[in-house]
């Protein structure tokens, strides 16, 4: 508790005995049993002391040697007591009664009754007994933003020592109780018999330590002899003769200890020990190590870092060297992996020109399968990694350039390819419209007519996990630029159709070039890699006809059905692109065959064919793109009878077909038809389909021929691919009557799956985590109450595909994967991830959840029954940071070997 300024809080009634003498004369005189009403609220201002009497005008001192004392108060003194404030002058106290406070500066204290002795300079507040026979309005002291509830108080001012019982009060995340408390100055506080914990209730809370003995220096330290730990009021084995316990509010340099555990590859481990460096209130460090009696080990390096109102972000570097089984063991393998993690955020008002981010995750392809220090299923179950660093800066003008550099990097962990530009540079400027007017709307093909510039320069290269950052990445890089420069306009045809035009010119810089030669002696062509600086010129032309149709079939207002609305957007597009074969050459070579005959040959090739951007076309080619788009919705009677207008119900949305005529091509001048659309079943239930029909025929061999499949004895069109996928998510929130609840209802959210349809993920790096639920502060209410109307929610995905591209006719993926979690009780929470392939006929990945909210403490067990990924995973702790290590976890790693 911190007193620091309440011998002067005290004092005050000095004063008030001297400024309100006449109130206290008049009220020390009647008796205690028949209290007269007063004023009982009183308001002191600095220097509000006695004053000379007005008669001594004279004063021969001219200038007064002792110098003057500072006032007594320097603030305002505010004191009130809602039945009375008595003065008892024969007893030298001052009584304060019901709902009583004082105030002075940063400081107040509340009370039943507050009795000032100011013989014994001494201050003592306590609460009263109601008519029930309850102990209320126990004293509250507060200072600054620290708070103190005490049964009751005792204070001299004059010696600043306090005797406090039963005192309540928090220190960070603490919670202290203490029967007996004595303060001995500003800073240290002994108690005897205390209880200090994390659980919200201190008067009755589920776990707590108990010291005999504690030193207690506010804001800093707690300091105890023997100390036991209590659950449920009952005594446990753990204690520890002494204690210290840190309160620090700010980041605390500090050592993290281990997790201590078995693993049956590799031995005994201690991991995710190590020391946690909080460096300035901008930048932190942490440092970790694993290590393993068979001789695996492994460190983690992470900072995070901030600056208020320009940035923040966070840098993760892991590696592990791992061991299976022991040296000299036929099953003994070694192998390193790694992995680098960098995000970078900017605040948007930092600077609105100019932005800086930066996303990255790269490492060892096998680092998420074969590390030992995580079980992180999604970033298991994903199959790419991807970085990006970028810095964007505006250049404000007329006409605006933006321009944008970046380094991206994308890697398959199947394949152990790597693809890396370094740096990647584009500027664009905006558009220009030379003719358009000065005032008002630009109209017609001239006004309309607009140009832009753009240009992309990168440093391309491409490798493997085993070259990675070595001579032979940087060896294979492709440098290159592409400059380009589309012109375009739009304008209207007979006042429906909407028309547009444009034409695009393209200019290509190279470093690397290819030239081909044929090497008799080796029987074969040779290629030599150029490095020198070459460029080619390119453009085409496009232009696009559309326009959209309505139309309204209104079947009378008594319907169920009012009316349908049908919206088509066709369109019709038409394309050239020139062939460029002055930029192809050709090698005429006489191999040597069998029997030693030689017949000359025609190579055609392009030396930029291994370029960065590839070669030119070559080939002359004009084609008619045709599309149609299709909506259909339905205006239905509102079952609201209050409601005035229909209710608009989409039936269909976005029927697609796509297709295109190639007027250069010598056969097969129909593309194959391209179809999707979506159709609404219910609310969040949308059934998305796609495929592709194709005109042509097969031969006997499956290759496609130059005939229309409907002459050759079959349908139209052949259904060479089709996709029908339904993503759909509920919950019990979805069956309440309230509208509002309905909306704010969990929805499917797709891409990455953060839906934990592949399972929740969990980090053992991280364990006190037991996922995130929403209601949680809902529960916290519900606890005490039976709770008919258990929580749930489901969501599924299923997806069918269809491939007869030459005449599989068969299902090339068929799977329905589901992920759910029910609120068995306020603190108990099961969920399950899993999926079935209808194909393969299996389970897909499962994972099995359970959630136990022990109020200050957690539990969680999470299980992989089967497949390579089995494992199990038990923790139970105590929330708090502070007391993070009192925990205990349990768990089965997967089988790497598998």
């Amino acid at each position: 508790m911190q007193t620091n300024k309440l011998h002067l809080v005290l004092l005050l009634f000095c004063v008030i005995l001297s400024g309100t003498f006449t109130q206290a004369q008049e009220i020390g005189n009647t008796p205690s049993d028949s209290i007269p009403a007063v004023e009982n609220k009183v308001e002191i201002l600095p220097g509000d002391l006695p004053q000379i009497p007005s008669e001594i005008v004279n004063d021969t001192i001219q200038k007064d040697s002792i110098q003057k004392e500072n006032e007594l108060l320097t603030d305002i003194v505010d004191y009130f007591g809602e039945d009375y404030v008595f003065m008892n002058r024969k007893e030298s106290k001052i009584y304060m009664y019901n709902k009583a406070y004082i105030k002075y500066e940063d400081m107040q204290i509340d009370a039943g009754i507050i009795i000032f002795d100011y013989n014994k300079k001494e201050v003592y507040a306590k609460g009263i007994v109601d008519s029930t026979g309850a102990y209320t309005q126990l004293p509250v002291f507060i200072q600054g933003t620290n708070q103190v509830e005490p049964d009751s108080i005792r204070f001299n001012y004059d010696t600043q020592k306090a005797l406090i019982y039963n005192s309540r009060t928090e220190q960070g995340e603490f919670k202290v109780k203490a029967e007996v408390s004595k303060r001995e100055n500003d800073s240290v506080v002994f108690l005897n018999n205390v209880k200090f914990t994390t659980a919200k209730d201190i008067d009755n809370p589920e776990y707590y330590f108990y010291a005999r003995k504690v030193k207690f220096v506010p804001k800093k330290k707690i300091v105890t002899g023997l100390t036991n730990m209590y659950i449920a009021d009952v005594p446990t084995p753990l204690g520890l003769p002494f204690g210290f316990f840190p309160l620090e509010e700010d980041r605390a340099s500090g050592f993290i200890i281990p997790t201590i555990g078995e693993n049956n590859n590799r031995g005994f481990f201690f991991q995710n020990g190590g020391y946690y460096f909080a460096v300035n209130d901008y930048i932190d460090l942490l440092t970790l190590g694993d290590y393993y009696t068979n001789g695996s080990y492994g460190m983690r390096i992470e900072s995070n870092y901030a600056l208020r109102y320009r940035f923040r972000g966070n840098v993760n570097f892991r590696y592990e060297k791992l061991l299976n089984s022991e040296r000299g063991f036929p099953d003994f393998s070694e192998a390193s992996v790694y992995n680098i993690r960098w995000t970078h955020s900017q605040d948007a008002k930092a600077n609105p020109s100019s932005r800086f981010s930066a996303s990255v995750n790269l490492g060892s392809s096998r680092y998420y399968q074969q590390s030992i220090n995580q079980v992180n299923t999604a970033n298991f179950l994903n199959n790419t990694l991807s970085s990006s660093v970028s810095y964007s800066k505006t250049f404000e003008g007329e006409p605006q350039v933006n321009l944008n550099i970046a380094a991206t990097h994308s890697q398959n962990t199947n394949t152990q390819e790597i693809n890396l530009t370094l740096p990647n540079i584009t500027a664009s400027m905006s558009r220009v419209f030379p003719f358009a007017p000065k005032t008002g709307i630009k109209k017609g093909i001239i006004q309309n007519l607009n140009f832009q510039y753009d240009v992309t320069a990168e440093n391309r290269m491409n490798t493997t996990d085993s070259l990675f950052f070595k001579k032979e990445m940087f060896d294979n890089a492709l440098l290159g630029a592409r400059h380009s420069i589309p012109l375009s306009t739009n304008f209207k045809i007979f006042k429906y159709l909407s028309a547009s035009a444009g034409t695009s010119y393209q200019e290509t810089w190279v470093m690397k070039t290819t030239r081909k030669s044929f090497d008799p002696e080796l029987n074969e062509i040779v290629n030599d890699t150029i490095n020198s600086f070459d460029s080619y010129r390119t453009y085409n032309f496009n232009t696009s006809l559309g326009t959209t149709i309505y139309g309204m079939f209104n079947l009378g207002e008594n319907k169920k059905i009012q009316a349908l609305r049908h919206v088509m957007r066709p369109s019709v597009g038409y394309s050239i692109n020139p062939g460029f074969n002055q930029y192809y050459e050709e090698l005429r070579y006489n191999p040597t065959i069998a029997g030693g005959m030689t017949e000359e040959e025609v190579l055609i090739y392009s030396r930029f064919e291994n370029s960065m951007y590839g070669a030119p076309n070559q080939n002359y080619s004009s084609s008619i793109g045709i599309g149609l788009s299709n909506t259909l919705e339905a205006k239905v009677k509102s079952k609201d009878s209050t409601s005035t207008e229909p209710k608009r119900i989409s039936l269909l949305n976005n029927l697609n077909f796509n297709t295109a005529y190639s007027i250069s091509a010598d056969s097969l001048k129909w593309e194959p038809l391209r179809f999707s659309g979506s159709i609404p079943v219910v609310e969040k239930l949308d059934i998305n389909f796609s495929g592709i029909l194709d005109p042509y025929a097969l031969d006997n061999n499956d290759n496609k021929i130059n005939t229309f499949n409907i002459d050759n004895g079959g349908s139209l069109f052949r259904l060479t691919s089709a996709n029908v996928s339904m993503n759909y998510s509920f919950s019990s929130k979805d069956f309440e009557k309230k509208e509002e609840d309905a909306k704010n209802s969990e929805t499917f959210r797709s891409g990455g799956r953060p839906d934990d349809l592949f399972g929740d993920s969990n980090d053992i790096s991280n364990p006190t985590y037991i996922g995130n639920r929403e209601d949680a502060e809902e529960r916290d209410v519900n606890i005490g109450r039976y709770n008919y109307a258990i929580p749930w929610d489901i969501r599924l995905a299923y997806t069918i595909s269809y491939d007869n591209t030459r005449r599989q006719n068969e299902i090339s993926s068929h799977s329905l994967m589901f992920s759910g979690n029910v609120d068995l009780s306020p603190r108990w929470s099961v969920g399950a991830s899993s999926g079935y392939d209808f194909k393969d006929k299996g389970f897909t990945f499962t994972q099995f959840r359970f959630q136990r909210d022990l109020e200050s403490w957690q539990m969680s067990f999470n299980w992989v029954p089967f497949s390579a990924r089995s494992s199990w995973y038990f923790f139970i702790g105590i929330k708090s940071s502070v007391l993070s290590d009192i925990k205990y976890d349990k768990r089965r790693e997967p089988d790497r070997q598998l």
